[in-house]
């Protein structure tokens, strides 16, 4: 029983120190062309971070609904920001992700995750997957992590807005319910 105890507490401090020390944790934003802190992202009340490829078929699927919810929460206290996990940092894919941010309207940072830092401590599988970090005395704290909705091949039948309905709830001061929802997506190689 002692056993178990130690178990269950260890697991529940390792949960939440979860989105801790990640401010350390430095990309190259293909926008600026500088290392920005995922910490000093969040400015407001969330960040969303939506983990994204060019490769990934269902990345451009999300993009008009990616840019409606951005549109709708940034100006109600929550940034957002794309993390690349597929890619190596270079001038070459720096001015690519810069030219589709231009191109899309998407109009938010974009990180490149060379060393897969964030994925392997968020755990992350698929593109797209989004996590949403907020501030406690601890540090940071994952919001929701998962899927954008439930369907993303046809925006015209989505029947269940996880993500919008997490960031009403958090602009509400109430839990996400559900607080986490798989992904659907392209497969992140995290090796």
């Amino acid at each position: 029983m002692k056993y178990l105890i130690a178990v269950l507490l260890l697991a529940s401090f390792q949960f939440s120190s979860w989105g801790q020390n990640i401010g350390s944790t430095e990309r190259i934003d293909a926008i600026s062309g500088k290392s920005i802190s995922i910490e000093s992202l969040l400015k407001q009340k969330a960040l969303v971070l939506i983990f994204h490829s060019l490769d990934c078929p269902f990345a451009k699927m999300y993009e008009g609904r990616i840019k409606a919810l951005r549109s709708t929460f940034q100006n109600q206290g929550i940034d957002f920001a794309l993390i690349n996990p597929t890619a190596e940092s270079n001038y070459q894919l720096e001015q690519t992700l810069k030219n589709y941010i231009d191109e899309s309207g998407i109009n938010m940072n974009y990180l490149i995750d060379e060393e897969l830092k964030l994925v392997k401590h968020w755990e992350i599988t698929k593109v797209p997957e989004v996590i949403v970090l907020v501030k406690n005395e601890e540090g940071l704290e994952i919001f929701y992590r998962g899927a954008i909705d439930n369907n993303p091949q046809a925006e015209a039948a989505v029947s269940d807005k996880y993500l919008e309905r997490a960031l009403n709830q958090l602009l509400k001061g109430e839990k996400p319910s559900p607080s986490q929802v798989r992904p659907t997506g392209c497969n992140v190689k995290s090796f």
